[in-house]
């Protein structure tokens, strides 16, 4: 069989293992090839391996903690991330893995009124995991468990325009908004978004666990380990192809690839850049990557000195070599940031024409230093393998490019567990990763808006918050460009975020694990949707 033969043949055997030909078709195609004599053959070779119900997914994860809690809004890191948005619970809307906004419980939705009112029609016939039945008041429930003076919710922001929710009916729900906004339905993917069961007195039972996706919680203990078992009456077709998840906090690198090669995992995220090729050329190992908007950023509080100086926060961002994290940090699996959290996969990114990119200057940061009135700076970068892979070493190299500067950094190497309750937000400068977000106003509205519960540097700048209204409500794509890039050169110029990379996802599976070939960017593990997209061959 020649070469150009044998891989048409598995384009298609690829195409009705993903359900996307018919059996006719199939055999059609190959008996065309002249050879109707292997057709039927060659089409139960490639029907075996569509996807199929059955066994114990195990994945070793990170970003637990054992103060991790069931609620939505307070959803942290990737492990519980994985558990109540992969698992356990669905959104309104969904991204698909190529990247489209997709219904989830909606069905569908409208905007009017200059795009402040939105109107959402809710799935009918979907089942919570106890039996009820979702209704518009689960839903308007959800939304308003993350609105109001007292809401701790990480989402807060993301809603900040939200002037009211309401049932209209049975199953519609109307959103009023304060300005219009044309990426409201995108904002309702957002991880924290989450709908739980309504208690009918406006309030939602977040601390059973109960949701409408595809599985039951059976054992959860936070930060550490938490097993789910199918949901029988799951609504979505052709999802949910295993029959139980087991989701395992291993916070080193090491161990996760341990785990992996011995067999006691079937997938891991946050492979390291530095072991990715070895662990590439393992037996029964696959390795794959995705690209998205996944970046390092190291966050400066604005509201404790030194930070408050705008040139001390300017001559830390010129003493960090991103050339050389690319390279050592990142192993190439990435591309360069610049103090920017707009990435690769956003559609109105500056370009560097717009904003020049900052590379590593100790003669600048010595200016900047001056400017601030010092001659030399001492200060303490904390980190963990949490905050991001490689972080430690990180912040060794930046100790070193730091010094011809006069700024000496001493490295503090934090544990994993607690880290974002107790070293993020709270000392002064740290290590951090962002996902990364969809559209550019949920990315600034989640962490660089003034008021955001997440604004991890606490950095104010009234005209920023001015333009984030104005670019949320701009319909016109020229305009709403221009007051983006604005907003990109401000956080660059003044922000309180060193940004020096974007990363590639990387992450690995056994051999028994399948997916398809389009895998979602938009988070870790196919989009946080592994759980329901993969199947065992």
């Amino acid at each position: 069989m020649y070469d150009r033969q044998r891989s048409e043949i598995d384009q298609l055997q690829a195409r009705v293992a993903k359900g996307k030909m018919s059996r006719r078709e199939f055999l059609s195609r190959i008996s065309a090839m002249g050879l109707g004599a292997m057709a039927p053959g060659l089409y139960m070779q490639s029907a075996l391996a569509a996807p199929k119900q059955g066994g114990r997914f195990r994945q070793g994860v990170t970003g637990g903690a054992t103060s991790d809690v069931l609620d939505p809004g307070q959803i942290l890191d990737h492990y519980m991330m994985n558990v109540q948005f992969a698992q356990l619970r669905n959104n309104l809307t969904e991204v698909a893995p190529n990247g489209d906004l997709v219904p989830e419980l909606a069905e569908s939705w409208e905007g009017s009124n200059g795009a402040k009112t939105w109107n959402f029609q809710v799935r009918q016939g979907v089942e919570f995991h106890n039996g009820k039945s979702l209704t518009s008041e689960d839903v308007v429930d959800s939304l308003n468990h993350h609105l109001g003076e007292d809401s701790k919710s990480a989402a807060k922001g993301q809603l900040g325009a939200v002037a009211s929710v309401k049932a209209d009916g049975k199953y519609g729900v109307a959103v009023e908004l304060s300005g219009g906004d044309a990426d409201f339905p995108f904002i309702l993917t957002d991880y924290h978004l989450l709908i739980c069961p309504s208690n009918g007195d406006g309030t939602i039972d977040w601390q059973s666990g109960v949701g409408t996706a595809g599985f039951t919680l059976v054992e959860h203990e936070p930060g550490v380990r938490t097993l789910t078992k199918a949901n029988p009456n799951y609504w979505k077709p052709n999802r949910r192809f295993f029959d139980e998840i087991e989701t395992l906090q291993i916070a080193d690198s090491s161990a996760r690839e341990n785990a992996l090669r011995t067999g006691e995992i079937d997938a891991m995220n946050n492979v390291a850049p530095k072991t990715a090729d070895l662990l590439k050329r393992q037996s029964g190992i696959v390795v794959d990557v995705t690209k998205g908007n996944k970046q390092v950023t190291l966050p400066m509080l604005t509201n404790i000195a030194p930070f408050d100086n705008n040139d001390v926060r300017t001559a830390i961002k010129y003493i960090v070599d991103r050339e050389q994290w690319l390279k050592v940090v990142a192993r190439g699996y990435g591309e360069l940031g610049n103090d920017n959290p707009i990435g690769p996969a956003n559609v109105y990114r500056a370009t560097t024409d717009e904003l020049p990119q900052r590379g590593y200057d100790p003669d600048k940061a010595k200016y900047h230093l001056k400017k601030a009135g010092l001659d030399s700076l001492d200060i303490k970068f904390h980190a963990a393998e949490t905050g991001f892979g490689g972080s430690i070493d990180a912040g060794q190299l930046m100790a070193e490019t730091a010094r011809p500067a006069g700024i000496n950094v001493e490295v503090v190497r934090e544990p994993d567990d607690g880290y974002w309750s107790n070293v993020w937000m709270k000392k002064p400068f740290s290590a951090c990763y962002w996902s990364g977000r969809p559209t550019e106003n949920m990315m600034f509205s989640t962490v660089y808006w003034g008021e955001a519960a997440w604004n991890d540097t606490y950095w104010k700048n009234a005209h920023f918050d001015e333009l984030l209204l104005q670019g949320r409500i701009e319909t016109d794509a020229t305009k709403r460009r221009a007051i983006y890039v604005e907003m990109q050169q401000i956080v660059h110029n003044d922000g309180g975020t060193v940004l020096p990379l974007f990363l590639q996802d990387i992450f690995a599976t056994n051999d028994k694990v399948r997916h398809h070939d389009v895998i979602g960017g938009n988070w870790e593990l196919d989009g946080m949707k592994a759980v329901e997209r993969w199947w065992f061959a």
